[in-house]
């Protein structure tokens, strides 16, 4: 199935909005705590982001249980981005989270593919040391990532089904 991303750009400015409505396209699966979605940039293929399904600014602003339950989700999505990653690059390495609420105050964690071919010095830190250049076109989600979106789904979906 092909998802036109840029369609419309009304998701963007909405993201939880738009998941919990059903029109927010790089919706993966809905989870426990939120929504599982593909990033909008893939220069490290099968970043994900869980969106926090709440009014949650940071994860201290949710009761103990639901932050667990958050990271649980987190976690989870962490295992299908590997599951997925492996499957298609020899290469992938390793996962890393992310919990930052930087820029957008809404509750949300990063899923960050790592893979053997990144440059030494930039493997080994933050993906932010990338700077502007994740932002580049070339990896601007698109109709090419839709191989990639479905395996996300697919593992997911398993995933949660094992319990």
């Amino acid at each position: 199935m092909t998802i036109d991303y840029d369609a419309t750009d009304d998701w963007r400015a909405d993201r939880a909005g738009t998941a919990a409505a059903g029109t927010n396209p790089t919706v993966l699966c809905r989870m426990a705590t939120g929504w599982a979605v593909i990033g909008d940039t893939q220069q490290l293929p099968g970043y994900c982001v869980l969106i926090y399904d709440g009014a949650a600014d940071q994860l201290t602003e949710l009761p103990r249980p639901e932050r667990i339950a958050f990271m649980a989700d987190l976690v989870i999505l962490g295992e299908a981005v590997e599951r997925a990653c492996r499957a298609a690059d020899p290469a992938f390495l390793r996962i890393n989270y992310e919990v930052l609420g930087n820029t957008w105050g809404h509750l949300h964690g990063h899923v960050h593919a790592r893979y053997r071919w990144e440059p030494d010095e930039l493997r080994v830190g933050p993906v932010h040391l990338y700077g502007a250049t994740r932002y580049a076109p070339e990896y601007a989600l698109a109709a090419r990532h839709d191989q990639l979106r479905t395996a996300l789904t697919v593992a997911l979906t398993e995933i949660l089904a094992e319990g």
